[in-house]
């Protein structure tokens, strides 16, 4: 069972997966090796489940952004997920419910990078694009 204070915890690693324990313990109220001892416990519980890294992909050239929504013409999943797992430029990819089969997050440098990816996609099915045009959260 969370209480409060670990999800306090949880809320201070989403918004820096380095902060320091002790500067976590300060907004929370706990001791820096209290606040261990609780990240500890949220890892062996699999909450925590892993520290990542977020990078402006903007800044590295990829700028653009596409989300896909894919119809699968067959039962070629297990081979459609290989490619799209191997593809740099997918940044997700979502089984999901409703309208498609899957949906992908993209992001790529021109138009022209976009357009090859989807020619390469296209032999697993049809897809509609749509282009972002910025994040809001």
């Amino acid at each position: 069972m969370l209480d409060a204070t670990d999800y306090a915890i949880l809320e201070a690693l989403r918004d820096n997966a380095r902060m320091q324990w002790k500067e976590i313990g300060e907004r929370v109220h706990l001791t820096g090796p209290a606040v261990a001892n609780r990240i500890a416990r949220l890892e062996e519980l699999g909450v925590l489940q892993g520290y990542t890294t977020r990078v402006d992909e903007a800044k590295l050239g990829r700028s653009f952004e596409a989300l896909v929504t894919v119809f699968l013409q067959s039962n070629e999943h297990t081979a459609f997920r290989d490619w799209a797992l191997g593809e740099s430029a997918v940044t997700e990819l979502h089984r999901v419910t409703g309208e498609g089969c899957y949906w992908m997050k993209l992001r790529h440098r021109d138009p022209d990078e976009l357009s090859a990816l989807l020619e390469r996609l296209i032999r697993f099915g049809n897809y509609r694009v749509n282009g972002s045009i910025g994040r809001l959260k």
